[in-house]
């Protein structure tokens, strides 16, 4: 963050950071005043009777209607330090190619704005738009966990790493879906400000500020299914036998070839190992039963194939983000005695 917010210091001397956000058509209006909300926030929280921010909602266009039918009201494009760049309506379905082709002046005031020295910021998608620009050419990223995979796709050249909820990599910051905006403005407001008033302004706000990854939020069933029929069958076998012992000598034999083909076809066709696939269905079932069951972590460890609760703890961990205690006080819904 220290390549976007200017330092500590003596906010009555100091001079007002402009924010600008590039709102466009499509946009989602909630990511267009989300950041200057809680900024505005910040502001009444350090109490210096200052300004230390000057917010701005720009467009290269005379008239935005955002996602949903909101009449934003814009300014024409200015110079500012930091530039967001809000999200869109990005569904199944949807023809991307158009709907970027639609928003080249937004993807031209991007690449000029970064040629002058602005720090960028995108919010959730709206990293495509970055993208799209050439900025991220070379640079780390993270993006929504559902359309991560898209943008590293789409943009081989830039390293998408879609498990973090705000990477900002030579003056470019990018973030998760939606509330990650707030993981980033509260970056902002803690080096703007100080770390007492970020606290203060992530509880009166009801904001986490201590959230370290998305990865406890990704559900795979809502990613877009990948790999061939080979790997497919593969991982219905994995699914159904995941109480069973990993063996991959058995699970070459299972589908007639040998083991360093099935890695290679599996690998090539999934993009990971069976092992890794294995290890990643049995965390998605372990965090359904400790969202709605009370088992033991023991217990949960045994139904989805590990014998070793310690070694079922030290994946889970790694894999969620959260030990499985942790993860459960997080997400606990409500529910009846375990079945």
């Amino acid at each position: 963050m220290g390549e976007i917010a200017t330092q500590p210091g003596n906010l009555a001397t100091m001079v007002p950071l402009r924010v600008g956000v590039l709102a466009y058509p499509g946009c989602f209006a909630s990511e267009v005043f989300g950041v200057p909300d809680l900024l505005t926030m910040a502001s009444h929280v350090a109490a210096t009777g200052d300004r230390p921010y000057e917010i701005s909602i720009q467009s290269s266009r005379r008239r935005v209607v955002a996602a949903g039918g909101a009449v934003l009201t814009v300014v024409p494009v200015r110079q500012v330090d930091v530039l967001v760049v809000p999200g869109f309506e990005l569904f199944p379905g949807l023809d991307l190619d158009a709907t970027l082709g639609s928003l080249s002046p937004e993807v031209e005031t991007i690449r000029s704005s970064a040629h002058s020295g602005v720090a960028l910021v995108s919010i959730c998608v709206g990293a495509f738009l970055l993208a799209e620009a050439g900025v991220l050419d070379g640079r780390r990223a993270t993006t929504s966990w559902l359309f991560a995979g898209r943008l590293a796709d789409r943009h081989p050249g830039t390293e998408v790493r879609p498990e973090k909820l705000v990477v900002t990599d030579r003056g470019v910051t990018t973030t998760g879906a939606f509330s990650a905006m707030y993981d980033f403005a509260l970056g902002l407001i803690r080096e703007h400000h100080g770390s007492r008033v970020a606290r203060a302004t992530a509880r009166i706000a009801l904001v986490d500020d201590a959230r370290p990854s998305q990865t406890p939020y990704v559900d795979a069933a809502l990613l877009p299914a990948t790999g061939k029929e080979f790997s497919r069958s593969v991982q219905r076998w994995l699914d159904q036998n995941m109480r069973e012992r990993y063996d991959l000598g058995l699970l070459a034999a299972t589908f007639h070839v040998s083991t360093r083909t099935l890695l290679r076809r599996f690998r090539a066709e999934a993009g990971e190992t069976p092992l890794g696939y294995l290890h990643a269905a049995r965390m998605r079932r372990a965090k359904h039963l400790l969202e709605t069951t009370e088992r033991t972590v023991a217990g949960i460890a045994a139904d989805v194939g590990y014998r070793d609760p310690g070694t079922f703890s030290a994946v889970f961990t790694r894999l969620a983000g959260h030990r499985p205690r942790d993860y459960r006080a997080l997400f606990r819904r409500n529910a009846g005695p375990a079945s």
